[in-house]
């Protein structure tokens, strides 16, 4: 025990580096715990996340749940594109006429394509929501049906035409369309326009029935008014006052 305390007296200085040495041993564990401990949580976030909930902290406001991927995106972007190419037939009155068959429900292909709209329309996610990738499988099978489906009615409509029309229904058919010409004419006068639009609507009745919407469309193209004649405003000043004694 002498020895020990001797030995003690004569070393003191070296319990700095040992005592640094040890400070270094506990601050390099506890770094390792902190690290690890921050590694778990933010597994767990990503999982949270992953898995669409919520994510909330003391005194800080919710994680927003993640943003829909690129490839479910791309998906309603060819979905909006196939309808976009859709409503250009089913607001324009003079493509419904020219290719009748795109309105026509009980033709086979017009018909399909529209259980085919339907069903994508069904399984779109609503805003801001991520499918799941059983649910993102799904919809995209009914976006690639949809776009099928629509190529193949468009391609069928443009190549028949009229034909499923009698030669009597077919003339009253190019009659609307000669009408429509007039109806939506911004040189014809606003009476013009009228009865034109109105014999454009019997023409086409019993034939082919125009959506709502593109009533709606075609009687705002007829409603456009000309544009009216500027009219000289009243004289004034020393001519104006000068004219009745001109005229006396």
């Amino acid at each position: 025990m002498t020895e020990l305390l001797n030995f003690l007296g004569h070393y003191w200085w070296l319990a700095f580096p040992v005592f640094g040495m040890t400070m270094g041993a506990v601050n390099a564990r506890v770094k390792r715990r902190e690290l690890a401990a921050r590694r778990r949580h933010r597994e767990q976030l990503e999982l949270i996340r992953a898995q669409g909930g919520s994510i909330e902290t003391s005194g800080a406001a919710p994680m927003p749940l993640a943003a829909p991927t690129d490839g479910q995106q791309r998906l309603i972007a060819a979905q909006d594109a196939v309808t976009h190419r859709w409503l250009e037939y089913e607001l324009d009155a003079t493509k419904l006429i020219t290719y009748p068959a795109m309105s026509d429900g009980r033709q086979p292909l017009t018909a399909a394509f529209l259980r085919a709209k339907k069903a994508a329309d069904n399984l779109r996610p609503a805003e801001g929501e991520t499918l799941s990738p059983e649910r993102l499988r799904e919809y995209r099978d009914a976006v690639t049906d949809y776009e099928v489906a629509f190529d193949v009615a468009e391609r069928d409509a443009r190549r028949v035409k009229d034909a499923a029309f009698t030669a009597d229904e077919r003339k009253r058919l190019d009659t609307a369309k000669q009408l429509l010409t007039v109806a939506t004419d911004q040189a014809a006068t606003p009476n013009e326009r009228q009865l034109a639009y109105r014999r454009v609507r019997e023409e086409l009745d019993g034939l082919i029935l125009l959506s709502d919407e593109a009533v709606d469309v075609l009687e705002k193209k007829v409603a456009l008014e000309l544009p009216r004649e500027r009219t000289a405003p009243p004289a004034s000043g020393p001519s104006a006052e000068a004219a009745p004694g001109s005229a006396a």
